[in-house]
């Protein structure tokens, strides 16, 4: 993708996530069109979007109101199997849900630390972390091509349906290696390309922003990852995903193209 391209993309993510976060504080639905942001003035409807996701109603209640904004596509922290006192990153951590389920397995022995590239989303969630008092979480502005942490300070990355967004895929998985410590490990759910997606798709900003136009197809994935130096990589696609997929952007058949999945992967020892 050519620089300026990469840049438009970038500025339209940021613009569209900064919305979802602003319509979530002021109790409205998210003006962002066929996004994959079930935000709501309703907090059952959101609870109603992550079940479906994958998390269960006592996973929503152990969190600050307001930090379920019904994003994602799927439960990264399901297939992660953290450990009292890991370090934990959540890339695109939003208004800190994954976060603070994270922080309650990891105990506070562990660290966990959350980046978005919208002021939006790190100020609420900062704010959440306040109103749940979570000592062991924070959140920093970043971009997740360019993490701003350390080298090899992470036990575990999870993500939720946010590497899609990058136009820069390759370099996400650099910083991610670069950041785990020997034997670190990633847990993400995300979309990926099951065929390879028409233009027009790929080219529509809405579908970006609601993390379907980004979908690499799945070998272009473990490539990405292997050349970033991951071992043991295992991308499983979840074709029941296709179901919520279809309600992202009805009518425009998004779902024959793209699917949900597990990825993991493990930095050598």
């Amino acid at each position: 993708m050519k620089h300026k391209q990469a840049d438009d993309v970038r500025k339209h993510v940021r613009g569209s996530y900064a919305q979802v976060a602003e319509a979530s504080d002021n109790g409205s639905c998210c003006g962002v069109e066929s996004s994959c942001c079930g935000v709501a003035s309703d907090d059952a409807i959101n609870t109603l979007i992550s079940t479906r996701l994958g998390y269960s109603e006592e996973d929503i209640g152990r969190v600050p109101g307001g930090a379920d904004m019904g994003l994602g596509c799927g439960n990264p922290r399901a297939i992660a199997g953290l450990r009292q006192g890991e370090t934990v990153v959540d890339l695109g951590s939003g208004g800190g849900f994954d976060c603070f389920l994270a922080a309650h397995e990891v105990g506070e022995t562990g660290h966990v630390i959350g980046v978005d590239m919208t002021h939006e989303m790190v100020s609420k969630a900062r704010s959440n972390a306040g109103k749940g008092h979570y000592n062991h979480v924070e959140f920093r502005l970043g971009e997740i091509e360019h993490l701003p942490v350390g080298d090899n300070l992470v036990d575990v990355i999870i993500s939720n349906c946010v590497i899609n967004l990058s136009p820069n895929k390759p370099q996400v998985f650099r910083d991610m290696f670069r950041v785990l410590k020997p034997g670190g490990r990633l847990a993400i759910s995300d979309i990926v390309a099951t065929v390879e997606l028409p233009d027009e798709m790929k080219n529509d900003p809405i579908l970006h922003a609601g993390c379907m136009a980004g979908a690499s197809l799945i070998a272009d994935i473990e490539s990405m990852l292997r050349a970033a130096g991951f071992t043991d990589i295992s991308i499983a696609p979840k074709d029941e995903s296709r179901e919520f997929i279809k309600d992202w952007a009805p009518g425009r058949g998004v779902e024959d193209y793209v699917v949900s999945a597990n990825i993991e992967a493990v930095r050598p020892l």
